[in-house]
This record gives C-alpha cells, structure tokens and sequence, in this order.
C-alpha cells in the first residue's frame, strides 16, 4: 500500500481516532512526572479573570517563573497528584456558583449608593451578572484535565483542536503545502464560472470570512497572547495556524459538499448541515448522533455570534477609543458626555452601522467585505512594516527571543505546555481553524466543485496568523510595548498594540482607532451571518427577523462589559463550536476522501482547467 492510500485509508481514520481517545485518556488518568511548576494561565473561576500563575515578563520579552528554581529542584511542593489537579477543577465549578450571591449583593449594593448615576448603576449590573454567568460557563466549559508533564492542565477543547489539526494534515498529505500556488490561482479568479450555483465569489467567499477573522484578534489577540505567554506564544500561533489550514480545508469542502441550496438561490450550509446530513449517508443508524452534533454546533454558534463576534469587537473598540480620544479631550460638555457614557455612546452606533448592511444578508456583506478587507490588511500591514523597517536591525533578536521563549528550558514540559496552551487558544480566537465558523460564509460560493473552495479557504490561517499577526506580534517585540505599563490595565490588549504604534508619531495611533472601527465593523457583520444560519437551521427562516434584532441590540452591550468577562465569554463561545466540529469531521472524513483525490488527480491531468 502507498503512503497517499495509508493515510487516506479508513484503518488509518479509525488508528488515529483511537489514538486520539487514547491520548485524551492518558491525560486524564496520568499523574505529572515532572516536577517543574507550571507557568499557564488559571482561571479564577469565581472572579473571570485570567491570571498567570507566579508569572512575570523578563525585560527580553520571555514569560519567567518566580518559583522556577525551586520547582527545577524537585520541591515536593511542586509536585501535584492527578487527584489533587483533577479536585482543582471540580473545586472551581463549586466555586463558581458559590460566587453568585456575592454578585448579587455587589448589584443591591450598586443600587443602594445614591451618589451613582443611573448609566453607571445599569453599567456595574450588566457587569456583575455577566461576571457570574461567564464564570460559571468556564468552570464547565473549559473543564480543565491534568496532563502527563509537570502541574500543567489543558482544556479538553483545546487538545481536541490541536490533535485535530494534526490528523487532517497527515490524512491530506499536507494539501496545505501542496495545493498552495492553486489557491492563489482559484482567489484570482481563473477558476470562476458565473454559472455556478451559488451566492458569492471565491473572492467574495475568502473576504467575507477573512473579515469574521481578521480583525481584532490580529490587533488584541497578539498583544493578549504575549503579555500573557511571552513571545513564545507566538511561535505556538504559527504552529497552530500550520495545521488549522487543513482543518479549514477540511470543513470547507463539507460545507460544499453538503449545503441546501433553496428555491431562491439563498444558501444554508455549514458545520450543522454536514454533521447532521453527514451522519445520515455514512452512519445511518448513528443519523441521531448527526443531527445533535449539529444543534449543538449550531447553539454555540449564535452565542460565538454574539460574543467574539459582536460584543468582543465593541469592547475594544471602545477601549482605545476611549483611552486615546475621549480621555485626551479639552474639558467641556462633549467631553464630560463622551468621558462618562462614551460607551453606550459608540455601542449605539456602531449598532445602527452594523444594522444598515446584515439587512442585506450575504450578498451584502460579501460586496462591503470585498472592498473592506483588502484596505484595511494592507493600511494595517504597511504601519506594522514601517515600525519594524525603522528597527529592522533588532529583526534577529526578535525572532530569538519567540524561538527561545517557546523552547526556554525553564519553560519546558509544565511551562511549554502553558505557552503552547495560550498560544492555541489566542490563535483559534484569531483565524477560527476547527471552529467551523467560516465553513458558513465558503457554503454560499459559486461553484460545482466542493474541495476547490476548501483550497480557496485554507489560506485564511495563512494571512490571518502567520501574516497579520507576525506583523503584530513583530511590532510589539520590536518597540516592547508588551512592557510598558501604560499597555495594561482598561487598555490591555488593543493598548499594547497603540503603544507601539505611538513610535511611530503620537497621532498615529489615532490612525489606529480607524483601523480598529473597520476591523471591528467588518467582523461584526460577517458574524451576524454566522448566527444567522445557526438559527434557520435550529427554528426556520422565521427566526432570522428575531436575531437579526437582537443582534444589532447585543452591540450596544459590548462596550459597556468588562475586558475580561468578554474575552472569557468569546474564547467559550469560539473554542466550544470546534468539538462537535472536529470530533464529526474525523468521523465523515471518509466521505470527502474520493472528492479530494479526485479533484487533485483531475487537476494534474489537465481535465480541470481556468475558466479565464
């Protein structure tokens, strides 16, 4: 048997499923052998807040751990049981739900203080009730289980992403690097027939999901990513970003192979349609199993729509807006009105804005993301390259130092697992590989041929993470924004990068704020048509009218919400959509394997030729 025909064939499918329950196994039944304390982010499950465990930024950039020379010594302390990690995260479901009276008592308190205006009343409510859901839904959700080295604990989600990643690039022999120079070719445009059943072109397809992506989470995510993980997180981003091309190019093709194409020529496709219509032709008894993937996918979907995509994207908005305009206003009328409800203020218009186009529906938001995207990566890219052109001599030193944090010794095993762990989860945040999400948008492409919009859609972890947020990450390293106090706090996140961007002038991170309004805008409205299909598929096209509203009304919420609640709440939402997602993928591969070798064979014998 060949190596293609090894792969691709359905022993290899079921060794590497059992491989994958078996490692998932491992890492719940394993104790640490390590003794090197754990450098990972934890979770205060009461609080929502992320906090890094004895962590700190050394002045090259690189997470340190205060107490690592003590745990390189094998410390007794440094040494958990698996029972004592296991305990930690059951503790922490307890103590989430013993934290809502305490939120209660916070909003009874808020209320009783008369010297409270009634904007701030409402703002500090809003904040606490969020706080208790958020913190209980992560305590669930991200149910965390010990892993085989050191004290470090994965969520479940995360290692089924990374392994998932890794199984599709083996099981397409590296489509990703193969079918490359195709995908540029098909985005040009040589491949497009108008004639094709379909909604929007491979163009408009690859844009309208580029804008669900790239976005905030290059301009944020990056900067969260290494002021948490150091610049090792970065590598781990790359990494992450590899493998998710086949994840994207995988679910792509299933969102083609399998979409509803209705008597108008409207689209419903995506993960929900292929799990669900999936399971029915390769397992029919299991068709069940399809269908509740499927739900489950679509439910967490409209509440990814409404957190990483909507109110994640208004919070930062407001952040820099608020920290580099509002709060450097003359004193006067406009000014205290901006300094004291400048948030409701910007959630209502970026709302009426986001509300004018998702009226539309796809065609709409593919013809303003056509021409948004390509301006704003390239207005965004040219400020990073100047920044990084203007220090190019420190260009060496930079990459040292991902390549050292992620490898450092002190950081190996425990400390390397939580780089790894903080770079996976900033990087699915960023370009959505596994999460399925952008499967939604390439659905509704004109074409007869499922796996060439898989290749148009892999290269969307490509540009997002390997391009726009090297550039980011670069441009932080090189200025050491990530160091500067001034970068935290209300502005952490989106801070860090407009701190780096101040090298540049002081009134070049206004040219940010710009950037950031498009970046938010454009994700918020290809989300909303994420969510969109999720709720045609749960209760009909009637339910379209009803999210529509209460979207638009969402955004308003999202500059008024705490940084840490919402970026909590998004990363649940994001990172949730992927088990359904992947867990289903590995099961129907088989499905796609024929299309996959068919198309690549046809391809290279000529039989498929451009159009143009």
């Amino acid at each position: 048997m060949s190596l293609r025909n090894a792969f691709q064939s359905n022993k290899f499918q079921a060794a590497f499923f059992l491989l994958l329950v078996l490692l998932l196994s491992i890492c719940c039944f394993c104790s640490g052998e390590s003794s090197v304390a754990s450098d990972i982010p934890q979770k205060n499950a009461s609080a929502g807040v992320e906090e890094s465990v004895s962590g700190t930024v050394s002045e090259d950039g690189s997470k340190e751990n205060n107490e690592a020379s003590d745990a390189g010594q094998g410390t007794p302390d440094a040494r958990l049981s698996w029972g004592t990690q296991f305990m930690e995260s059951v503790y922490g479901i307890g103590n989430a739900f013993k934290n809502i009276p305490t939120k209660i008592g916070d909003i009874q308190e808020t209320w009783g203080d008369p010297q409270l205006a009634t904007g701030k009343r409402l703002e500090q409510t809003v904040n606490s009730l969020f706080d208790a859901i958020v913190g209980i839904m992560f305590a669930i959700l991200f149910f965390e289980i010990p892993i085989v080295v050191g004290n470090a604990k994965a969520p479940l989600i995360l290692v089924t992403l990374v392994l998932g990643g890794i199984f599709f690039t083996l099981r397409w022999l590296f489509i990703n690097v193969r079918m490359f120079g195709h995908c540029i070719n098909v985005i040009r445009g040589k491949y497009d027939r108008p004639d094709d059943q379909g909604e929007i072109t491979h163009f408009q397809a690859l844009t309208s999901a580029l804008s669900a992506t790239v976005g905030l989470g290059n301009i944020a995510g990056v900067a969260l990513a290494i002021s948490t993980g150091g610049p090792g997180a970065v590598f781990w981003m790359w990494v992450i970003a590899f493998f998710g091309m086949s994840l994207k190019f995988t679910s792509c093709s299933f969102a083609q192979l399998y979409r509803r194409i209705k008597p108008d020529g409207s689209v419903l496709g995506g993960p929900m349609v292929y799990l669900e219509e999936g399971f029915r032709d390769r397992f029919p008894r299991l068709k069940a199993v399809g269908k509740f993937l499927g739900g489950m996918f679509a439910c967490f979907t409209v509440m990814a729509a409404f957190g990483g995509g909507n109110m994640f994207q208004g919070n930062q908005t407001y952040s820099i807006l608020n920290g580099l305009v509002f709060s450097q206003m003359n004193p006067g009328p406009m000014a205290d009105f901006l300094q004291t409800n400048g948030n409701w203020f910007i959630g209502i218009v970026m709302a009426a804005l986001v509300g004018m186009v998702i009226i539309g529906g796809i065609r709409r938001i593919g013809e303003v993301t056509s021409k948004l995207v390509p301006l704003m990566c390239s207005f965004y890219c040219i400020c990073c390259l100047v920044i990084i052109l203007r220090n190019v001599t420190d260009i060496p030193e930079m990459f040292q130092s991902i390549f050292q944090s992620a490898f450092h010794p002190e950081a190996m095993y425990g400390g390397m697992i939580g780089v790894l762990l903080t770079g996976a989860r900033r990087a699915a945040f960023s370009n959505e590989a596994g999460l399925g999400s952008a499967a939604i948008a390439h659905a509704a492409a004109k074409t007869d041929e499922p796996v060439r919009e898989g290749i148009v859609a892999m290269i969307g972890p490509f540009i997002d993470t390997i391009i726009v947020c090297t550039m980011t990450a670069l441009a932080i390293l090189i200025t050491k924004a990530h160091l500067d106090p001034g970068g935290g706090g209300e502005l952490k996140g989106i801070g860090i990068t407009a701190s780096a961007f101040a090298t540049l002038a002081t009134w070049v991170p206004l040219l940010l704020c710009v950037a950031v309004f498009v970046f938010a805008y454009s994700s918020m409205i290809s989300w909303s048509y994420y969510g969109e299909r999720a709720v045609e598929y749960l209760v009909g096209s009637r339910g379209v009218m009803p999210y529509r509203c209460v979207y638009v009304l969402v955004v308003v919420a999202g500059p008024v919400l705490s940084l840490s609640s919402v970026v909590d709440f998004s990363d649940m939402m994001l990172l949730s959509m992927a088990f359904p997602n992947i867990i289903g993928m590995i099961l129907l591969s088989g499905l796609l394997s024929g299309e996959v070798s068919s198309y690549i064979s046809r391809l290279r014998s000529g039989e498929i030729r451009p159009y143009q």
